[in-house]
């Protein structure tokens, strides 16, 4: 008995360091996988604002694609679901709420002209694709992608200033073998660690009992959102505004639509756990919409630290009443 309970302990020992590792990877793919395509967008001659919206936001999301698409593939579809809910409630309750608590935060007029009413149809649309037949299928997928197409033409043409450069200082030009070497090990590291990540994640849920959804919804949400909450911090911490509440919800806006789109163009997504549409939507859902009245009350188009402290209660309970 002793042996078995030995055995057990280094089993999830070794499921536990497979998610650190695997994140690790996934966040340092992700940033060479950055720095490789705004060097080849660069060199392309591609205009910066084009580079802003699409190769930055795609690289970016890099991490929560890879791991999705993997998870659905391998037979995890509640990981792939989990991971994109869990991701878009931790960008607002946790990365959003430690930033205004580290410091007030101004909104833009395009907050509530653009990306708020964008996030709240895409948030809907995805509800309304999966919430009565619990599967995302290939065609919903496409309706998905084609919608943040147009998305994307829409701020091009009409929303130029509401795109924030998040990394001027990867605006470098890099040599050629420099652009590709980075491009491969990035591109080797988000795979690595998506295996890594997926492997210890699905062992660690055997191991505790609880369902793929659980521990996608927390563990490998929050792993996939480190990098939005590490550059938040050194943001404030540099007094930069380089990180805006326009850049969380275009983060949303991206997940929703091109990580959940692509991967059910790939494979169609089938619902596991009914806890995700019975529960973790609604709380996805409520967020979102909480950040409207924030933003204008008490004081209009500015977010505070008694803004933070609600977003952050909101997550907590969240977690709480998920993992209980």
């Amino acid at each position: 008995m002793n042996l078995r309970l030995y055995l057990l302990q280094i089993s999830e020992l070794g499921d536990f360091l497979f998610i650190i590792l695997g994140l690790i990877l996934l966040i340092t793919g992700g940033n060479w996988l950055l720095k490789s395509a705004v060097a080849l967008s660069l060199r392309l001659a591609i205009p910066k604002i084009v580079i802003g919206m699409t190769v930055v936001s795609f690289a970016t999301s890099a991490p929560e694609l890879i791991v999705s698409i993997k998870a659905a593939l391998d037979g995890f579809p509640d990981l792939s679901l989990g991971n994109v809910v869990g991701s878009n409630i931790a960008n607002l309750g946790l990365v959003l709420a430690i930033t205004v608590l580290l410091g007030s935060m101004e909104v833009r007029k395009s907050f509530y002209t653009t990306d708020w009413p964008v996030m709240m149809v895409a948030s809907l649309l995805f509800m309304g694709f999966i919430y009565f037949d619990g599967v995302l299928e290939r065609y919903e997928g496409g309706v998905m992608v084609a919608f943040l197409f147009l998305f994307l033409v829409y701020l091009l043409r009409f929303q130029k200033a509401a795109v924030v450069d998040e990394m001027p200082e990867d605006d470098i030009p890099l040599p050629m073998y420099k652009t590709v070497l980075f491009l491969g090990i990035g591109g080797t590291a988000l795979w690595g660690g998506s295996e890594l990540l997926i492997d210890g994640a699905v062992g660690m849920a055997s191991a505790f009992g609880v369902s793929d959804r659980v521990i996608g919804i927390t563990v490998v949400s929050v792993g996939t959102s480190i990098p939005e909450l590490a550059a938040s911090v050194i943001a404030v911490l540099k007094k930069e505004k380089a990180i805006s509440l326009g850049n969380l919800i275009g983060s949303n806006i991206f997940n929703l639509l091109a990580v959940l789109g692509i991967t059910s163009l790939i494979t169609p997504i089938q619902v596991v756990d009914q806890g995700l549409l019975s529960n973790d939507i609604f709380w996805m859902l409520g967020i979102s919409f909480l950040i409207l009245p924030l933003v204008f009350f008490p004081k209009g188009l500015r977010l505070g630290w008694r803004d933070g402290i609600v977003l952050l209660v909101y997550y907590s309970i969240f977690i709480y009443l998920t993992v209980n």
